[in-house]
C-alpha cells in the first residue's frame, strides 16, 4: 500500500444510514458447491426481503466474474484473491447500510473467515448452503460438473478441486431436502429472531 495515502471519514456514518432505512445491515455469505442452490435462494429471499422494505443486493460469483474479477483464473491464489475482493465490496455495502447477500462457493475457510474479520460484531452470517455433491453433478445447471468429469475443465470444486465445508457457519440450509421457499422462510426467520429485520 502506498504510504501517501489517508483515510476519509464519511460524512454520514454507517449507524445513520441504518436508522435511516430502518433495519440493521450485513452480510449473509451463502458459501456450497456449484449447483447447491446457492444463486437461486440468494435472489429469492433478496426479493423477499425488499419487499418487506429491505434495502438488499446480491452479488453472485458469475456475475462479478464478468466485471470486477474478470481478470483473475480459478487457480487457488486467484480464488483468494477472488474472495479478498467480494469481501471489501461487501463491507462497503454493509458501510451503507445495506444487507449484501453472496453466492459464492468460497471453498477456503480462512478466506471466509478473512471476510469476517472485516467486519463488525453482528455483521456477517455464514450461510452453508449444503448439498451432496451427487445432487449437485445431478442438477448441474451449468454442465459444469460433466466438463470437469470428461477432462475438459480442470481444479473444478469437489471434482479435483478442495471445498472445507464452514466449522462452525451461523445457518445451514440442506438444499437436498429443503425446497427453494424453505430456505428462505428459514432465513427470514432466522434474521426476525435476530430483530435485523
Amino acid at each position: 500500500m502506498a504510504s501517501n495515502l489517508t483515510w476519509h471519514e464519511a460524512s454520514i456514518t454507517k449507524h445513520e444510514r441504518r436508522e435511516k432505512q430502518k433495519h440493521h445491515s450485513f452480510i449473509l455469505w451463502f458459501t456450497g458447491l456449484s449447483g447447491s442452490g446457492k444463486s437461486t435462494i440468494a435472489n429469492q429471499l433478496a426479493k423477499a426481503l425488499f419487499q418487506k422494505g429491505i434495502h438488499t443486493y446480491v452479488l453472485d460469483g458469475d456475475n462479478i466474474r464478468h466485471g470486477l474479477n474478470k481478470d483473475l483464473s480459478f487457480s487457488d491464489e486467484d480464488r483468494k484473491e477472488n474472495i479478498r475482493r467480494i469481501g471489501e465490496v461487501s463491507k462497503l455495502f454493509v458501510d451503507s447500510g445495506q444487507v449484501v447477500i453472496t453466492a459464492f462457493i468460497s471453498p477456503f475457510q480462512e478466506d471466509r473467515d478473512q471476510v469476517r474479520e472485516l467486519l463488525d460484531e453482528n455483521e456477517f452470517v455464514e450461510v452453508y448452503i449444503e448439498c451432496p455433491i451427487d445432487v449437485c453433478e445431478e442438477r448441474d445447471p451449468k454442465g459444469l460438473y460433466q466438463k470437469a468429469r470428461s477432462g475438459e475443465i480442470n481444479g473444478f470444486t469437489g471434482i479435483d478441486a478442495p471445498y472445507e465445508p464452514p466449522v462452525n457457519p451461523e445457518i445451514t440450509l440442506n438444499t437436498a431436502h429443503k425446497s427453494v421457499d424453505e430456505c428462505v422462510k428459514a432465513l427470514i426467520t432466522f434474521l426476525e429472531k435476530k430483530k435485523w429485520v
